[in-house]
C-alpha cells in the first residue's frame, strides 16, 4: 500500500459514507413529514435548522473549541520547535501558517480547528511538546496540517450539525407522541405504522451517530497518510502515536464535544482489547491500525 493509494481510498470511503449519511437525513425527514401529513414543511424545517446551525458552527466553532480546551496563544520564544515545525509543514502543504495555541496540560495531545486554511488554528499540549522529540513533533504537526488541507473541519461541522438536528427533532417528536400529539386521525392510529415509525425514530439518531464516528475515523486515517506525504517521514508520526497512546495521563479539559478533534482519544480509558461495540462508538481508529498503515508506507 502506497501513501497515494491510502489517501485515495480514504477519500472515496469518506465521500461514500457522507452520501449515505445525507440519504439517511433526507429519508428521516421524508418519513417524519409523511407521518404527520406535511412532508414539505418538515423537510424544509429540518434543512433550514441544519443550515442555520451549520453556519453558526462554521464561523464560531474555533473560538468555542479553544475556550473549552483552555488553550492560550503560543509564545515563539518558549515554543520554538512548535513554531518552526508548523512553519515547515505550512510551506510543505502550501498553506498559510495557522495561529498557534498551547494547552497547559501534562497529557500528550494536539488538534487543529478553523473553518478554512486562512482561519486555521493548531493547538498542542505542553506535555506533547516536552515529551516528543523534534521529528515526532513535526510528524504530529504534519497530521494536523493535513486536517486543515483536507478541509476536515468543514466535513465534521456539516456532519455534527446534521446529527444534532436529527437528535433534536427525534426528541421533539418523541415528546409530542408521548403527550398525545400523534394520534389525531386514523392513519396515525394504525398500530403497525405506529410501531414502525417509533422504531425508525429511535434507530435513526443512533445510525447517524455511528456514521459520524465512522467519518471521524476515516478522516484520521486520511490525515495520517496525507501528513506522511507532507514530511516524508511516516515513522515519525507512528512513533509519536505510540508514545501518545501509551501515555496514561488524560487531558483535563477534554469533553465529548471536542474529543474527535484531537490526534488521539483524550480520555485514556480504552482497553487494549476493545469490544466490537466499543469500537463502533470510538472517535478514533485503533492506534495499532494507524501505526501498521504508517509502517507500511
Amino acid at each position: 500500500m502506497t501513501i497515494y493509494s491510502q489517501i485515495t481510498g480514504n477519500k472515496i470511503k469518506t465521500y461514500l459514507i457522507l452520501a449515505l449519511f445525507m440519504g439517511l437525513v433526507f429519508t428521516f425527514f421524508y418519513f417524519l413529514g409523511a407521518y404527520f401529513g406535511n412532508p414539505s414543511t418538515y423537510f424544509l424545517f429540518g434543512m433550514t435548522f441544519s443550515l442555520v446551525s451549520g453556519l453558526g458552527s462554521y464561523f464560531y466553532s474555533d473560538k468555542l473549541v479553544l475556550a473549552m480546551a483552555g488553550a492560550k496563544p503560543a509564545n515563539k520564544k518558549e515554543n520554538f520547535d512548535f513554531y518552526t515545525a508548523v512553519e515547515n509543514m505550512s510551506i510543505a502543504a502550501g498553506l498559510p501558517k495557522p495561529k498557534l495555541y498551547v494547552i497547559e496540560d501534562s497529557a500528550m495531545n494536539a488538534f487543529a480547528t478553523g473553518r478554512d486554511p486562512t482561519h486555521a488554528v493548531v493547538a498542542a499540549t505542553t506535555g506533547l511538546l516536552s515529551k516528543l522529540d523534534r521529528a515526532e513533533v513535526e510528524g504530529v504537526i504534519a497530521h494536523e496540517m493535513s486536517h486543515i488541507k483536507n478541509y476536515d473541519m468543514l466535513v465534521s461541522t456539516i456532519v455534527a450539525v446534521l446529527v444534532g438536528t436529527l437528535v433534536f427533532v427525534a426528541d421533539w417528536v418523541s415528546r409530542s407522541l408521548f403527550w398525545g400529539g400523534g394520534d389525531s386521525d386514523d392513519s396515525r392510529g394504525n398500530a403497525i405504522g405506529m410501531v414502525v415509525f417509533i422504531i425508525f425514530l429511535i434507530i435513526t439518531p443512533i445510525l447517524a451517530t455511528l456514521i459520524q464516528l465512522c467519518i471521524s475515523r476515516k478522516r484520521e486515517l486520511l490525515a495520517d497518510a496525507t501528513g506522511s506525504l507532507l514530511n516524508r517521514n511516516p515513522d515519525a508520526l507512528a512513533n509519536a502515536l505510540i508514545k501518545i497512546s501509551g501515555d496514561p495521563q488524560p487531558l483535563m479539559r477534554a469533553s465529548n464535544a471536542t474529543a474527535h478533534l484531537f490526534i488521539d482519544n483524550p480520555f485514556k480509558n480504552r482497553s487494549k482489547k476493545a469490544s466490537f461495540i466499543a469500537g463502533l462508538f470510538s472517535t478514533h481508529p485503533p492506534v495499532e491500525e494507524r501505526v501498521k498503515l504508517l509502517r507500511a508506507m
